[in-house]
Formats: C-alpha cells, structure tokens, sequence
C-alpha cells in the first residue's frame, strides 16, 4: 500500500524497471464520462464477457493493471474496462470526502450503465479488492464473477475500518466505508475467488477473517510475491484468466 498518490507514477516506473513492462502492445483506448457531475476515466480494450478492473490505494487503471499485462492478457477473449477510480489517475478528484467510499460503487455501476453492459465480472486490487467486495454485495444482479486480489474481508465496526478511518486523504479514509458486516459476507452468492501473495501481510490481516466466514471461498497463494508486486506475477494474472473463463454468463 502506497503513502502518497504523488508516489504513484514514481512507483510505477519502478515496476516497470524491475519487473518489466509486459503490456508491450498498443495501448487500450483512454475514454471519459460523466458520472453524476464527477468526471471518470477509463481504459477499454477487447471484445467478449465484460470485465472490470478496480485499481488499489494511490493507483491507476494503468500502473495497476496495464502495465503489468492484465489489460493484455483478459482483452484476448473479453471486454476489458479499467477505471480510475475519483480521487485518482485521471478521474476527477472531489474535495468532498462524500464522492469516496461507496460512491465509488455507484460509480462502477454508472460506468457498466454508461457502457450498456447488465453484467461483469469484477476484479479488485487491495484497496480495489474492498470495492468490488461491496459491490457485489451490495449489487450481485451486476455481477458474473468476483476477484480479490491482495484483499479479504474488512469487517464492519473492527480495527481495520477504524484504520482505515485515521488514514490522511480522503480518499483513503473513504474506504473505511467499505467495510461488510459479517451477515453481509455471509448473503454472497455471487462465485469469489480471493488472490495473495505468499509474503504479504493482508493474508493475515484481511484473507484470514474472510476465511473464518467463507470457508468455501477459495483462496490461491501467489508464490514468491508480496502486496507491490503481486500484479506482475505470471501466476495472478493467469489465476485470475483462469476464474473469469471458468465463471461465463449462464
């Protein structure tokens, strides 16, 4: 998890230094729209079942999932759409601490109306992972699938959320309004596939509780990787491919 947005360029020419850039073909096309007066942008690329890439804490669309190849890999056989979440990337950035949080669920869903698509599967990194555990909560008759990557369960009321709630930014003190209550996580029928990195804290801190609640949820270990550097590995992007396929409309 970054400290700073002001780092989040910086960080992602450090992944691109050590870890490569694997997105070596074109880039996806750069789009906007208004939602509700906040303007967002967004990436898309391919055709197929919808896909929506939900970027981590101090992140974008690209430094989170189109530099490390993800756009590239999913776009082969899906519709790929990556949005920077307000606050961050492009996306206009509200003063007000009310446009974060669970706007940014809403947001999710102005931009599948936006794009006229009734399902997708959602795909969230770290802080990512926390909006797309709402949304599908909160929104299953949107969604075809669910990924987490570097994320679990942020339970409602617990340290975590109170965390979350101290965090500088209001962007990142937004997120302490994702947090589920346990009947919450217990009401998901939507399939959930949580992804983390053999050396990452969040699989104590966050995928641990998630366990002790949804036992049938399947959790892979992403070898060899922790919280930075988990998107780049081979493994998580070709899990995740994996979990979309297997997850096609009914």
């Amino acid at each position: 998890m970054l400290r700073s947005r002001q780092y989040a360029p910086i960080v992602g020419l450090i992944f691109a230094c050590f870890f490569g850039t694997a997105n070596s073909s074109a880039a996806p096309l750069s789009q906007t729209f208004a939602a509700n007066s906040v303007r967002i942008h967004y990436l898309i690329e391919g055709a197929g079942d919808p896909v929506v890439l939900i970027h981590g804490l101090y992140s974008n669309a690209k430094v989170n999932w189109q530099q490390p190849g993800m756009i590239t890999a999913l776009a082969k056989n899906h519709q790929v759409i990556a949005l920077d979440l307000p606050g961050y990337g492009q996306s206009d950035k509200p003063v007000d601490e009310a446009a974060y949080g669970r706007q940014w669920v809403m947001h999710v869903i102005l931009l599948l109306d936006h794009l006229s698509i009734g399902k997708a599967h959602i795909v969230g990194y770290s802080m990512g992972g926390m909006v797309a555990l709402k949304l599908i909560a909160e929104h299953p008759e949107r969604v075809l699938s669910g990924s987490l990557g570097g994320m679990g369960w942020m339970p409602d009321g617990g340290a975590l959320q109170k965390t979350w709630e101290h965090m500088r930014s209001a962007s990142a003190r937004g997120a302490a309004k994702l947090a589920l209550t346990k009947g919450e996580l217990q009401a998901i029928r939507i399939p959930v596939l949580v992804l983390v990195g053999d050396r990452d804290p969040v699989r104590r801190l966050y995928v641990a509780p998630l366990q002790e609640v949804r036992p049938d949820w399947r959790v892979i270990e992403i070898q060899d990787a922790g919280h930075l550097n988990c998107i780049f590995k081979k493994q998580f992007i070709e899990e995740v491919a994996r979990w979309i396929d297997a997850n096609p409309p009914l």
